[in-house]
């Protein structure tokens, strides 16, 4: 019987994380992973968060156990990957913890670097890569369980008619992104027969929660570094607060908990276009409402990206250059 221990930050857990773990359960009859705490201040991702993406990539490998160093309650740091052996008395303890039948053992401790180890695992493609600095910039390299906690959040708002959803789609075909869509037009038509007539302050909690577990939805099926979102909870505050004059909890705390790490304001001057459920027309609704969302985001502490040229395609070609430049920090190609 041959026990193997692989100690490792797996900061983010990526593909050649995961070809490592597969040459590791092949050396062994059961890997016990441990996964310990990080050394570096800018990885503000928790243990259980790593955890919880070695244990979903390895969630049908029944040889394979999944532990945090918190949980075994031991001082484990270090990372294989860098070529860390922890001692012996930590080794030994480990063991007691995680394999009372280790005995008569065969323990192998895997590490990476020292190729004259009888452990050690092949250097592989990924890692040459440095994607612990850089995600974002890697996301195609990551692997499946870990993107949700990369991805990031674009949320573009504004009043009616100020080319929202547009803009979103663009942005979703101009990146290959996902999209989590505007949650109250949707209720709209699932709920209220497509028209807001029957439109109440009880609806607002449906519309925020699903709003919620679109957003989600995106994120856990990402297929760009950014999920492109249709309206946030501040936007649908706004019009709560507009329509029936009072704020709603769940929304508001939703607005709170759920931040986006990115939203786009689009000013309302732009053509108002009427499709049968746009209320606010006039221009002097339309800017009663502008000044009500900015002060909800305000409220919520959201710092918005202002774009205000009255020319649609050049609103998109600013979003794309502040999604480039502050978002997936590249080298700007234009667009135009």
């Amino acid at each position: 019987m041959s026990i193997g221990l692989l100690m490792g930050r797996f900061e983010p857990l990526h593909l050649g994380h995961l070809q490592d773990i597969n040459i590791a359960a092949g050396r062994c009859d059961t890997l016990h992973i441990i996964v310990t705490p990080s050394e570096h201040q800018y990885h503000t991702k928790t243990l259980q968060d790593k955890a919880r993406w070695v244990q979903v990539a390895c969630e049908y490998f029944n040889f394979i156990k999944v532990h945090t160093s918190d949980s075994l309650e031991l001082p484990v740091t270090g990372d294989y990957v860098q070529g860390d052996l922890p001692d012996e008395s930590i080794i030994q303890q480990v063991l007691a913890k995680v394999a009372t039948d280790s005995a008569d053992a065969d323990v192998i401790t895997f590490i990476k670097k020292d190729t004259n180890h009888k452990s050690a695992l092949v250097t592989n493609e990924y890692d040459k890569l440095d994607i612990g600095a850089n995600p974002i910039l890697y996301f195609d390299k990551l692997a499946p369980s870990a993107k949700s906690d990369h991805v990031q959040t674009v949320c573009i708002v504004g009043g009616e008619s100020s080319g929202k959803t547009t803009l979103v789609h663009k942005l979703a075909n101009h990146y290959g992104a996902t999209v989590a869509l505007e949650m109250g037009r949707l209720y709209t038509h699932s709920d209220l027969g497509g028209t807001e007539v029957g439109l109440q302050y009880a609806d607002y909690t449906a519309i925020a929660v699903n709003h919620a577990r679109a957003i989600l939805d995106a994120k856990k099926h990402a297929t760009a570094p950014i999920v492109l979102v249709d309206t946030d909870f501040v936007t649908t505050q706004a019009f709560c607060e507009e329509y029936e004059g009072r704020t709603h909890p769940v929304v508001s705390a939703l607005a709170d908990e759920m931040r986006m790490d990115h939203t786009i304001y689009l000013d309302n001057n732009v053509k108002w276009v009427a499709d049968g459920m746009r209320r606010l027309g006039s221009q002097k609704q339309r800017s009663r409402f502008a000044t009500r969302l900015l002060t909800v985001l305000e409220r919520h502490r959201i710092s918005p990206y202002m774009i205000d040229d009255d020319d649609y395609h050049q609103r998109y070609l600013q979003a794309v250059r502040y999604i480039d430049d502050h978002v997936l920090r590249l080298t700007h190609d234009s667009v135009q």
